[in-house]
């Protein structure tokens, strides 16, 4: 009875020892992935300012590595998609040691900087779902902070616009005054695009549209379909963060793209395209 006893105890503690082992190894894998897989935006704001140990600890203005600039050079590489991103090895040198220069550091502030959400969401807009983007900005509101919709862009606010800008386009004649503007009526009469009449530098404003459509009723919102954030504040920089979800240590929000910019132009021409305005 006592070597029966002595066998099954002995086959138990084998057992339990190779698969806690197996165990082990396996949890401590699936934890070095948590660690290194920047899961929220507010920690991949902690990790570009250094402001977050490796192990996800919170590192505070007293603390001794709170902004170092080598914990910073260690996490850059984590927060790149290194995966599927293309980079310009000069950009990416650069923008690294920009940031982390010790004399002049650069950081990201989540409530000033200049940065925008980009949220792609569905519709349902006079009978059909239509996809749409939400630009979402940080204002201060009260002792707090508030999103707000900055901008808009709909493909099917854009396609009824297509102002006719060439010398032979439909015209109101400047005697039209003398005529109490009666010349109206033939202009307005059949016409798919008034907005010829528009002055020369005329915008259509896609957020008043979308804002008129949803008070309406014509329009009603459906669901989120992805979200990415542009940022700004990096001095001669513009960087794109998406969220990777995929197994391994390169995954969370990660920076998608970077692009050097020469100066204010540049970053305009980026700012328009970005907002669907080129």
């Amino acid at each position: 009875m006592r070597y029966v006893f002595f066998a099954i105890f002995t086959l138990i503690t084998i057992g339990s020892s190779v698969a806690q082992s197996g165990m082990t190894d396996e949890m401590r894998d699936t934890q070095e992935q948590l660690n290194a897989s920047t899961k929220q935006v507010n920690q991949f704001f902690r990790r570009f300012n250094g402001e977050e140990s490796e192990e996800g600890r919170r590192y505070y203005a007293n603390d001794k590595q709170y902004r170092d600039s080598n914990l910073r050079r260690k996490y850059m590489p984590v927060l790149f998609d290194t995966k599927t991103g293309q980079f310009s090895r000069q950009d990416l040198d650069g923008f690294v040691r920009q940031i982390t220069d010790k004399k002049a550091p650069q950081f990201l502030d989540f409530h000033t900087d200049d940065w925008v959400a980009e949220v792609h969401a569905t519709f349902r807009y006079r009978g059909k779902e239509v996809p749409g983007v939400l630009y979402m900005q940080l204002q201060q509101q009260g002792q707090g902070y508030e999103w707000i919709i900055d901008d808009v862009a709909f493909e099917v606010f854009k396609s009824k616009f297509d102002k006719d800008t060439t010398e032979t386009k439909q015209f109101l004649h400047p005697m039209s005054h003398e005529l109490e503007f009666m010349t109206l009526r033939k202009a307005f009469q059949n016409n798919q695009h008034d907005e010829q009449f528009t002055a020369r530098d005329f915008q259509p404003d896609y957020l008043s549209i979308f804002l008129y459509e949803m008070n309406q009723g014509n329009m009603q919102f459906v669901t989120v379909k992805d979200v990415s954030f542009h940022f700004f504040a990096i001095e001669g920089y513009y960087f794109g963060v998406s969220y990777f979800n995929r197994v391994g240590y390169n995954s969370g929000w990660l920076i998608s793209s970077l692009v050097a910019l020469a100066n204010e132009d540049e970053k305009k021409q980026m700012k328009d395209y970005i907002y669907d305005k080129d």
